[in-house]
């Protein structure tokens, strides 16, 4: 199996580039897309269209929603969103979807969502989550109930939908794994815990790597 591994950035991968290179574990890509949907998509497709991995394993730290899932932990993202493709209108926040600019069912989208169901999210054992991917943090509570609430999503990303997007259009193969640092809407850094956010997700990003190398 051909792996592609990409994060945002190298410090969300640290760890894990460290274990690859001592062990000289071969087969694995590395990727650091830069932050964002727009430099997430471009950076991913290149890469698959060039190099055509077997499989596309993104990870990342991610903030959280749902305020029943403690920080640190590491999760699976089933279903994507994007929190910010719209128009606020009236106070109300419309998506192309509520536009009819977009088909709900039109592919890759399925049911207004960017879904992956491959057997491999539940055989991992971690917590499957769904997900909203957005261009600016949020802090605006309006909009954080409407993430929660209308959409579903338990965590928060920058890069998560971009993902979703380009691997189902490629028909490649992925999962999504977050690590959860801070909550959404907490901007008092002294409150995230993005260090053991980072140990832990590698901690399990490590396990499923060697798993899915030696399926």
């Amino acid at each position: 199996m051909q792996l592609l591994l990409c994060a945002s950035t190298e410090i969300e991968l640290r760890p894990t580039i460290e274990f690859i290179q001592k062990e000289n574990i071969q087969g694995v890509d590395i990727l650091i897309t830069g932050i964002g949907m727009m430099a997430t998509t471009y950076t991913l497709t290149r890469s698959i269209l060039n190099k055509r991995p077997d499989f596309v394993l993104q990870a990342g730290i991610a903030g959280c929603l749902d305020e029943n899932l403690p920080l640190t932990k590491t999760v699976l993202v089933e279903n994507e969103n994007i929190g910010d493709l719209g128009v606020e209108e009236k106070q109300t926040f419309k998506t192309l979807f509520n536009l009819s600019l977009l088909d709900k069912n039109s592919f890759p989208w399925k049911h207004g969502k960017l879904s992956n169901n491959i057997a491999q999210l539940k055989s991992t054992g971690l917590k499957i989550v769904d997900a909203v991917s957005v261009n600016e943090i949020s802090t605006d509570m309006g909009r954080i109930e409407y993430y929660k609430n209308e959409l579903n999503a338990s965590i928060e990303s920058m890069e998560g939908a971009a993902l979703h997007y380009v691997a189902l259009q490629e028909k490649v193969r992925f999962l999504q794994m977050r690590s959860l640092s801070n909550f959404v809407g907490e901007r008092d850094k002294n409150k995230w815990v993005i260090d053991v956010a980072v140990a832990n997700l590698n901690a399990e990003l490590i396990r499923i790597i060697v798993k899915l190398l030696n399926a």
